[in-house]
């Protein structure tokens, strides 16, 4: 799997809704190898969007449509500043991965001191987390290309409320000292919650 990461501010978060369902109407019924999205606008007016592909080359592919093109730079009239793209080839699903059926999405960037690790402590969390977060549907994980550590994880909830309730209850004393663990092995870390979260598939 191949996913590109896009993040930018926000100038009109009507006109970026309408952007989004146009690219659903014109633009996913003829994409080469698309797999889906998962985007939205946080309080603080953050723009995110992960799409996901069959690979790197029909990303590329897409990208080059001359549609796709005309579409980006009418998105642009609704945005400010810079936009930024990671373009992610080491994508890892938690999980049942993605899921439209989320009520809320929940994206964590951070750079991980010690990768192997946290992954670890990924792979225990999945088989814990049936039963102690059982609002938590699933996640994706890309790996930013610059090899420093970055990464953008999306982790996908069946509500919201459900989601703060279950993560002010006490954790297991097992499960609490592995989060712990897990948190300490992150640095610079951003979260970047999705309270209406759009979602796109084939």
């Amino acid at each position: 799997m191949f996913a590109q990461v896009v993040r930018a501010k926000a100038k009109d978060q009507a006109g970026l809704r309408k952007m989004w369902e146009k690219a659903e109407q014109e633009l996913t019924p003829g994409a080469i190898g698309y797999l889906g999205a998962t985007g939205g606008i946080a309080d603080d007016g953050t723009m995110l969007v992960v799409a996901r592909f069959e690979s790197e080359d029909a990303a590329r592919q897409n990208s080059n449509r001359p549609e796709q093109g005309a579409w980006f730079q009418e998105l642009l009239d609704y945005l400010v500043g810079d936009v930024t793209f990671k373009d992610c080839t080491d994508v890892e699903i938690q999980g049942r991965g993605g899921s439209d059926d989320a009520g809320f999405v929940q994206v964590i960037q951070a750079r991980a001191t010690d990768r192997k690790r946290l992954e670890e402590l990924d792979e225990a969390f999945v088989a814990e987390m049936s039963s102690a977060r059982p609002d938590l549907i699933g996640g994706i994980t890309a790996w930013h290309p610059d090899g420093t550590g970055w990464f953008t994880s999306v982790n996908y909830f069946t509500s919201e409320s459900e989601a703060r309730e279950n993560e002010a209850k006490e954790m297991p004393a097992a499960i609490k000292a592995q989060f712990e663990e897990w948190m300490s092995l992150m640095e610079d870390v951003e979260y970047i919650d999705l309270h209406d979260p759009w979602m796109s598939s084939p």
